[in-house]
Parts: C-alpha cells; sequence; structure tokens
C-alpha cells in the first residue's frame, strides 16, 4: 500500500532549472535536487543570527578588506590596521559558509553557502554589501572559483556544478559534472581544467573548455583525504588531511602524477601557494610553511602553533589570513620572513555553537557553548541584532529566564546565576558548582533543578540569587540530559535509562517515585497535563503520567532515520528537533496517533533547542546560530492571504499515484516529491492545468510532495 501526504505549500523560485516529469527511484540523483530546501511545511522562514565558526576566507588587498565567514554569515573588515581589524558590515546567508571567491574587477563576492549553493553579493560598497542573485547546487557547496562568466562550484553531493553569471541577478547552471566518487571539498581553475580536492578520490582533473560540457580528463587518488587545493605553474598542491601536502605534476592533465610530499603533525586542511613556499593549515599544528623551491623534495621550514582547527588560509603580499573554527575568527599571520612567522592580528568574528534558547520580551537569550550567554534582540523578527554578551567559564548548553535572571547550565562549571536587567550589560552575580556537568535547568518557585550528568538531579535554593545553594539531590541511573517541573514533580530525561519521576514535594529530600525506560536513548522531555513527550534515539514517544508512580507508553512518532534531540509542547502540538536538520510540527491532540503536520530544514549541523513566542518558533540551529521560523498552522499566524487557490488531488488507488492539479493563474510550478528523511525522490515542472501524476516510481511509503509558488491551503492523507 502506498501513503502519500500531499503537503501543498511554499515561495516561488525563479532559479529551478526545467526537468522531466518524472525521474526513477533509487540513489540521490544530483540533477533532480531542489532548490529550495528549506521550504517546508506550514512553517516559513523569518530572520535568523547565523554566526559561528569560520572556515572560509578572502582577500581585497587593493581595499585593504578581508572577508571572514562566521557560521551562515560573513563579515566584512577594515584591515588596514593590521593589528586591529574592524568590522564594516556583515552578510547573513541561508546556508553554511564554506567557501568565498572574491572578483576584484566586479567587487563581488561569490560564497559557496553549503545548503544554499551559491549566493552573489555585490560589496562594492562595503558597509552596504547588497545581495545579487543565487542559484542552489543539489548538495553541499563547499568551494567556487570564478572565469569570465562563470563561476565553478565544488559540491559536496555532486561534484562539479558550472553556473552561467552572466547576469548575477540570475545565476543560471548550464551542465554539471558527476564523477563516481562524490565528496568535492575545493576547486580551483587553470586554464581549460577544473581541478577538484576530492576527499574520497584525491585529485580530479576536468576539462571545462566548453562549459556546457564538462568532461572527465583525468584524476589522482592521493593517499589521504583531499581537503584543499593551491595551483601554480605545473603542479597541484593538494591538502589530504592527515597524509599532509601532496605535491602533484598537471603538465600532462589526463595523467596527474604525484611527485613529491610532506607530512604535517595533524589534519592538513587547505593549502595557499606564494613564491616558493606553500603555506599549509594544519588542524593541530596550525601553519606549516613548507619549502617547494624544489617540487619532488618539499620541506618545512617552520610552523606557528594555532590553537586547534585552523582551515582556509589565503595568502597576500607579506601576509597569510587563516580562518579559524574553533576560535571562530581569523589569524594574520607575517610571512615576509618564512622561517620565522608571526602573528600580528586577530579578530573573533564571533562565537561556538548555539545549544539552548529563551525569549523573554523583545529578547531572544543563547546558550552558546564555550561562548556563553548571547543576548539578540529580536524587535525586528526578520533582522535579529546581538546586542549583548556575557562569556561563562565553562560551555554553556541549556538556560531558563525566570524575572531578571538567566539561569545557565554551564556544563563542568555548573549553574550560573546572570542578571539581565540591562539585556546589553548582562552580569553574572552568583553560581554553583554541581559535582557533574550541568545539562540543562528547569525554574520553580525559589528551586533551581539542575539535570547534571553524572550526579542526576541537583536542587538548588534560588531564593539569593547571589549565592545559591543545593539543598537536595537524587542520583539517577543513567546519564541526566534533560528535565522538566510539573506540579510536585521533576521529570529527568535520563540517557540510558529513560524517565525518571522524582517527587520534589520536598526539595530537600527527591525521591523516584517512578521510571519509563524508553527504547532508546532519551534526550529530552516536555510536560503538560498527564502526559510527558519524550524526544528519543528514533522519535517522539508520548507517555501517560496521570498516575506518576506508573507511567506508560500510549504513542510514538517516528522520524525515520533521525534522531530526536529536543521537544517542545504548546496546546496540541509538539515541536521536535532532530539531527538531520529539521523541526517538526507534531500534532498530538490524539496522544495515541500522533501525526506530522509541518516541518522545516534548517542549516547548520541540526538545531539543538527550540521556544516560542506568538507565532514565531525559535531554534538553537548549532554552528548556524539562531534561526526563526514563523508558524502557519491554524492560529499560529496570519491567515493566506491568497484564499482561492485551487488544488485538485486525487490518487489512484490501484496504481499508488496520486494527481495534482493546479491554477493555472499560479503557473508554471514546480512540484517535489520528498521522503521522510526530506530527500527529493521526484521532480517536476507543472505547466498547465491538466492533472500531473506523481508517484509512479516510488517505493511504498511516506512521501510530501510540495508545490512552489502556492499559499499552505490544505493537506491531505490519501491511502
Amino acid at each position: 500500500m502506498y501513503v502519500l501526504l500531499m503537503f501543498l505549500n511554499v515561495s516561488f523560485t525563479n532559479n529551478t532549472p526545467e526537468l522531466s516529469s518524472a525521474f526513477r527511484v533509487g540513489e540521490l540523483s544530483p540533477e533532480i535536487c531542489s532548490s529550495e530546501r528549506y521550504d517546508s511545511l506550514n512553517m516559513r522562514f523569518v530572520g535568523n543570527w547565523p554566526f559561528g565558526p569560520s572556515c572560509a576566507i578572502a582577500v581585497d588587498s587593493t581595499r585593504d578588506i578581508v572577508f571572514c565567514n562566521s557560521g551562515g554569515g560573513v563579515y566584512i573588515l577594515d584591515v588596514s590596521d593590521l593589528s586591529n581589524p574592524v568590522k564594516l558590515s556583515e552578510i547573513r546567508t541561508r546556508g553554511m559558509v564554506r567557501g568565498l571567491f572574491y572578483e576584484s574587477s566586479t567587487e563581488r563576492l561569490y560564497i559557496a553557502a553549503q545548503e544554499n549553493g551559491l549566493e552573489i553579493w555585490n560589496v562594492a560598497d562595503s558597509g552596504n554589501p547588497e545581495k545579487l542573485g543565487s542559484c542552489d547546487t543539489p548538495g553541499w557547496a563547499y568551494g567556487v572559483d570564478v572565469v569570465g562568466n562563470y563561476a565553478y562550484v565544488s559540491d559536496y553531493a555532486s561534484d562539479l556544478r558550472v553556473i552561467d553569471i552572466s547576469s548575477p541577478e540570475n545565476p543560471e547552471e548550464v551542465s554539471y559534472f558527476i564523477g563516481e566518487f562524490g565528496a568535492a571539498c575545493d576547486i580551483e581553475i587553470s586554464g581549460n581544467y577544473a581541478f577538484v580536492a576530492n576527499g574520497h578520490a584525491g585529485l580530479q582533473v576536468i576539462d571545462i573548455s566548453t562549459p556546457s560540457n564538462p568532461t572527465d580528463e583525468g584524476y589522482l587518488d592521493t593517499p589521504g583525504s583531499a581537503n584543499g587545493i593551491a595551483i601554480a605553474g605545473s603542479y597541484a598542491y593538494v591538502a589530504d588531511w592527515l597524509e599532509g601536502l601532496r605535491v602533484i605534476d598537471i603538465s600532462t592533465p589526463s595523467n596527474p602524477t604525484e611527485v613529491g610530499s610532506c607530512h604535517t603533525p595533524g589534519f592538513a586542511r587547505d593549502v595557499a601557494v606564494s613564491g616558493n613556499y606553500a603555506f599549509v593549515t594544519d588542524g593541530v599544528e596550525g601553519l606549516s610553511i613548507i619549502d617547494i623551491s624544489t617540487p619532488e623534495t618539499p620541506v618545512e621550514v617552520d610552523s606557528l602553533d594555532i590553537p586547534d582547527d585552523a582551515h582556509d588560509v589565503v595568502v597576500s603580499g607579506n601576509y597569510a589570513f587563516i580562518a579559524h573554527w574553533r576560535d571562530a575568527g581569523f589569524r594574520i599571520i607575517d610571512i615576509s620572513t618564512p622561517e620565522d612567522p608571526e602573528e600580528i592580528g586577530y579578530y573573533n568574528t564571533t562565537r561556538s555553537i548555539a545549544y539552548d534558547v529563551e525569549v523573554k520580551g523583545n529578547y531572544a537569550y543563547i546558550a552558546d557553548n564555550s561562548y556563553g550567554l548571547a543576548v539578540i534582540d529580536i524587535s525586528i523578527p526578520s533582522n535579529p541584532t546581538e546586542v549583548g554578551f556575557y562569556d561563562t567559564p565553562g560551555y554553556a548548553r541549556d538556560l531558563e529566564i525566570s524575572g531578571d535572571y538567566a539561569y545557565v547550565a554551564d556544563a563542568d562549571s555548573g549553574l550560573r546565576v546572570i542578571d539581565i536587567s540591562t539585556p546589553e550589560n548582562p552580569e553574572e552575580i552568583g553560581f554553583y558548582d554541581t559535582p557533574g556537568r550541568a545539562w540543562d535547568v528547569a525554574v520553580s518557585g525559589d528551586y533551581a533543578y539542575v539535570a547534571d550528568d553524572g550526579s542526576g538531579l541537583r536542587v538548588i535554593d534560588i531564593s539569593t540569587p547571589e549565592d545559591p545553594t543545593e539543598v537536595g539531590f537524587y542520583d539517577t541511573p543513567g546519564y541526566a540530559r534533560n528535565l522538566d517541573i510539573f506540579g510536585d514533580y521533576a521529570y529527568v530525561a535520563d540517557d540510558d535509562s529513560g524517565l525518571r519521576v522524582i517527587n520534589i514535594s520536598n526539595p530537600s529530600s527527591p525521591t523516584e517515585v517512578g521510571a519509563y525506560d524508553t527504547t532508546g536513548n532519551v534526550r529530552d522531555v516536555a510536560v503538560s497535563g498527564n502526559y510527558a513527550f519524550m524526544a528519543y534515539y528514533s522519535g517522539l514517544q508520548i507517555v501517560d503520567i496521570s498516575t506518576p508512580e506508573d507511567p506508560f507508553e500510549v504513542g510514538s512518532y517516528n522520524a525515520t532515520g533521525s534522531s530526536a534531540e529536543g521537544v517542545l509542547v504548546s496546546g496540541d502540538y509538539v515541536f521536535l528537533v532532530d539531527n538531520s536538520k529539521f523541526v517538526r510540527i507534531i500534532d498530538v491532540s490524539t496522544p495515541e496517533d500522533p501525526e506530522e503536520v509541518g516541518f522545516y530544514g534548517t542549516p547548520g549541523d541540526g538545531p539543538n533547542g527550540v521556544t516560542l513566542s506568538g507565532s514565531y518558533i525559535y531554534v538553537a540551529s548549532g554552528n548556524a546560530g539562531l534561526q526563526i521560523y514563523q508558524n502557519l498552522l491554524p492560529g499560529g499566524s496570519e491567515e493566506s492571504s491568497n484564499k482561492e487557490q485551487i488544488l485538485n488531488l486525487t490518487q489512484n488507488l490501484f496504481m499508488g499515484t496520486a494527481e495534482v492539479q493546479v491554477n493555472g493563474a499560479n503557473l508554471p510550478a514546480v512540484l517535489d516529491v520528498y521522503d521522510v528523511t526530506g530527500r527529493i525522490r521526484e521532480k517536476t515542472i507543472i505547466y498547465s492545468s491538466l492533472p500531473v501524476t506523481v508517484g509512479a516510481f516510488l517505493k511504498p511509503g511516506i512521501y510530501f510532495v510540495k508545490v512552489k509558488g502556492l499559499n499552505p491551503v490544505k493537506i491531505l492523507k490519501l491511502k
């Protein structure tokens, strides 16, 4: 039997290539991937504060400007005083930024924005960058190089994409090359060839003499995992992860041959070449400087110790500019004497990983891992802006706002109490160092309840915020990760041992009264009425707690291929975040039969925490920072502005297919069919009001069908 969910939704795109009406389902075909992977069911993107780790950099040496990515954004920095870089402006992208290319002749910045493909920005006015256009690629855009009217993008899932940029406001893909291996990480163009550093295949050489028809020219399988590439003369220099720098003779492009190598101590991530030297960023050593005057015998002449996770490197004149992941910024290295490099400047573009978010009034407060507490002004949801921060001593994992205080679960540094009465200037006023790692915190009355990994539930008296004091504890059998307070009970998500129900009517003597062993590791819990909603290994479990001493499961929702990380309940809806980068809205009005009614694919390394305020959904999206969406379900937002849309859906039960008919006023429209993991399995362009058949080549299962250009008007389940 086929089950087909018809989800009709989302914004129109002008950049979707014309494709045939149906594709056989098999491995994910790059040519049928969507250009709108963020569009969703009953949710829409509003705004983001996307800043996080840094891994890409570009330089405008004429204007003394550096472009440095920060998570899903780019900082534009004035480096006329190398010791004191100054931010001029910032760019916000929808996807994580992986690669940058600056074209000085046009003063345009080309951004490989991972999930969002290629973005083109006019940066002639460095203080006011303007987005010109974008073109999605099927997988993850990691690198970009530009020659003439074409941008060449290394796409991790689909190798090389060739994009016509003669009209930067409307870039269009004109061709692509897909090899056997995937994992295209970096790219550089030289003459009629594209040289691709491929994590699985080593060095790929692609003939682009005819951009509309790129062809395979040759390849060399390097011993490691090719991450970065630089071309100089007849040689390609490849940063080959654990195998250091590889020197490859490309004088015969069809037969690239390794002629030399030089090991670096750790993970060679990127390489830049200037004169007789190769500058290699190494995940352990920092910057390795290698003499390549004799390509057959490259020799390291010196190195500069930089804290872990140096990524991209660009050399301009006597300086190397390094994008730094862990410290979220970039470093300026004087290399005028290669044998004695010296760091002369540093700029912290921003932060680390957003783990949790809470909203109070016009401010969102983020528990931002090693950065601490970030305060974001959300008075204009489409343009959230950081206004304050407090750097906690540990790793901020969770927080709760109560009155004028933010209570932060700060891992090894326990509970931190931060005064937020002045959001622009948050200040710590007290703390309590729990014995384990504080992972979650809930506040009720005069007490803060901490889920402490390694020591269970800790009860802390916060009646005097300046002097929090532990008054009781209960050591759970597993690893306490999250909790919720409801009445006289604390419900603890105890990884490895399920749900623990603890009576806290006497805070000084908490006592376990009940437990429910989940079918997988439980990560989070939210309680409403008679039910506990738990995020666990493969989705959502709903447990009846009407009798706290005897909890039992009544329903579940399986998010196929995903591990749920966080859960929030509001009325009849549960908001579930999972490690497949989705926020899912689950209708739990019938707890025995929960049903997904909305979802949104987030950027970054997956959402961690979620909170609501009115119709807005705030998501702590890991290294992509804060994402803001709007709930379009009934009661969640304004009604559709177009109630006259005509959608006809019918199913052929015998054939296991469905037909979609669209109002001609909305044509042409793009129809995508997704599986439950969010991967596109079928695509078609609808040119007329005649019915279009979908599902003919799909295996039995549940699918989501989206028609771009239509407001959300109905959901129909076909069986």
